[in-house]
């Protein structure tokens, strides 16, 4: 009996086939849940023919669905623990204390701490982006602050959400895929994200004192006087995302940790902010909308709830679909198999890692191939050269992930210029934080393989 298998072709056909998909989604302003679905269904017409059963092929991408079932889960009650946060002051009170500490600093290099200050508590970029971001975006405009570089500013600290925020629901996809918990990668991702992260704060130090804030704070105020008219603001608020972010790195199961930090804001937006069961229910099912007498501020404190994340998941789950068919069939082993089975040092595969990832994102237009993919055939590589699958987690997060909002095409790129009315273009040079990572990743290939050489087995 003749075995079944596709071909280098197949793949390349599949390959080209499912970009046209996912392009044409995002030209015609369409979900990427009909592009995955477009390209699982050319992805088994191609193999059907090449010998596969249809079971076999359901069987294929089922299998990769299932085991990643925790992780939607995830993604929705992330969603829910958003709206809550909103709804039980938390975030009122981070955007408090926040705007008070900005008051008087150089503007750019505060809106990028606090920004990446604030993506970690919201757990989203595009999230950080749309509330925190369009604020201090109205504020740098009175500023006179070109929209362009002070947007580039805040996707640098906006982006630290995918990357090391626990509620993020793209880093737990990328721990669920690579295995590993998120203390033992955030250990890890320090090793980068330290240098990255002072030198692009020292960057925009210096581009900032270029503009002068000459103008008048009222707006900082009325935002402030505005959150304390509407909630209960305490410093005490601050510890439920603290302790959110405490119980992450010493170890607690992102399930249990997220679900912890639901209840508490529920706690607290019953007892605290004198919310009815009935509001706090649509809040955590459909979102929650301020409802305060600034229409910016209310902008600011709007979220979509577990209804908003159903989506992200369906998108999620086509993705690991496909990457499971892919994966399983043979077809991507084609394909880079030999990329693979080249790699002889620990640098290659950092260095090799990193370019699949990228072009992962670029191609497909979404982060999320550019994490399962290369996540899922690296692995045992990684293995086989003495590293860790964290090493693995933080390379993937530091170049395929980092990198989406400076692809013009990407869907975080077209989602960004649409919810500021800022192009692509204008922002791409400034979103320093975006380049340096890659950077940092290449360098680290480098001491790898010279630290190899010399006999010396750094410990990345």
């Amino acid at each position: 009996m003749k075995k079944s298998t596709g071909t280098k072709k197949d793949a390349y056909y599949i390959g080209i086939t499912s970009l046209l998909f996912i392009g044409s989604c995002i030209f015609f302003k369409v979900s990427l849940v009909w592009g995955f679905i477009g390209s699982i269904l050319m992805t088994i017409a191609v193999l059907t023919k090449r010998g596969f059963s249809l079971y076999a092929l359901k069987d294929m991408m089922l299998e990769g669905i299932k085991e990643c079932k925790s992780i939607y889960v995830l993604i929705l009650l992330i969603g829910a623990t958003i709206s809550i946060w909103m709804s039980s002051g938390t975030v009122p009170a981070m955007i408090y204390y926040g705007f008070q500490y900005m008051e008087g600093m150089n503007f750019l290099f505060s809106a990028f701490l606090f920004t990446s200050v604030m993506a970690i508590f919201i757990g989203t970029a595009v999230g950080t982006i749309s509330t925190i971001g369009i604020a201090i975006l109205g504020m740098g405009r009175g500023f006179g602050i070109p929209e362009g570089v002070l947007l580039g500013v805040i996707i640098s600290g906006a982006y630290l959400a995918d990357k090391i925020s626990p509620i993020s629901g793209l880093l737990n996809l990328t721990l669920s895929t690579m295995e590993t918990t998120y203390r033992d990668t955030l250990r890890t991702m320090m090793k980068t994200l330290m240098p990255v992260y002072f030198l692009t704060a020292g960057i925009y130090y210096f581009i900032g004192g270029r503009y002068s804030i000459t103008a008048d704070i009222d707006s900082l105020e009325l935002y402030k006087a505005t959150i304390l008219q509407e909630f209960y603001i305490s410093p005490l608020l601050l510890l439920l995302p603290i302790g959110v972010l405490c119980l992450s790195i010493v170890g607690i199961k992102m399930l249990s940790t997220i679900t912890l930090g639901l209840v508490s804001g529920i706690f607290i937006s019953f007892g605290l902010q004198k919310m009815s069961i009935l509001d706090l229910a649509y809040a955590i099912v459909f979102g929650y909308k301020g409802n305060t007498a600034s229409a910016e501020l209310n902008s600011i404190l709007h979220s979509g709830g577990m209804v908003s994340m159903l989506e992200v998941v369906l998108i999620v789950a086509g993705a690991i679909g496909l990457s499971s068919i892919l994966e399983k069939s043979g077809l991507i082993h084609l394909v880079i198999n030999k990329t693979i089975s080249s790699t002889k040092t620990k640098g290659q595969l950092i260095f090799k890692t990193g370019i699949i990832s990228s072009v992962l994102t670029i191609v497909t237009c979404d982060q999320a191939a550019g994490v399962i993919i290369p996540g899922k055939l690296f692995k045992e590589k990684y293995h086989q050269l003495g590293l860790d699958n964290k090493v693995l987690a933080r390379t993937i997060s530091d170049t395929g992930t980092i990198i989406a909002p400076i692809i013009p095409w990407n869907i975080n790129a077209l989602i960004i210029s649409m919810i500021t009315g800022v192009s692509a273009i204008s922002y791409i040079p400034y979103a320093v934080l975006c380049y340096i990572f890659p950077i940092i990743t290449v360098i680290v290939g480098r001491g790898l393989r010279e630290g190899k050489q010399a006999g010396v087995e750094p410990n990345w």
